[in-house]
């Protein structure tokens, strides 16, 4: 009886990290995970300390912002007498606040904001 034994090669990369703290995806890595410009990476860190890169799915679930929504909802039903309306008067004063706010995701990171 013959074995046939596959063995599995893991994808070993390297990149550099730049002064603002930035790095290139390696091309073999943005290939395996079928990452275009634009898409999100997702970071895990292991308890043993290495790390888990994966493409990030839009739908995965967010345990902080999910925790935050389920004490919100709790919140809301205990005390339904803190609920106000959103006046005009309320999105017109948010609107002042942030009309003149220009934000683009895709430029470098300043010194201010490391």
């Amino acid at each position: 009886m013959e074995t046939i034994v596959h063995a599995h090669r893991a994808l070993e990369a390297e990149s550099t990290l730049t002064d603002r703290f930035q790095t290139t995806v390696p091309s073999a890595v943005r290939q395996a995970l079928q990452l275009g410009k634009k898409d999100k990476i997702k970071y895990v860190i292991q308890s043993d300390g290495s790390v888990l890169m994966k493409r990030f799915e839009a739908d995965e679930a967010d345990p902080v912002l999910d925790q935050f929504l389920s004490f919100l909802a709790v919140d809301m039903q205990k005390h339904p007498e803190k609920l106000q309306p959103l006046t005009t008067s309320m999105r017109h004063s948010v609107a002042s606040l942030v009309a003149d706010v220009d934000i683009d995701l895709d430029a470098p990171l300043s010194d201010k904001d490391e």
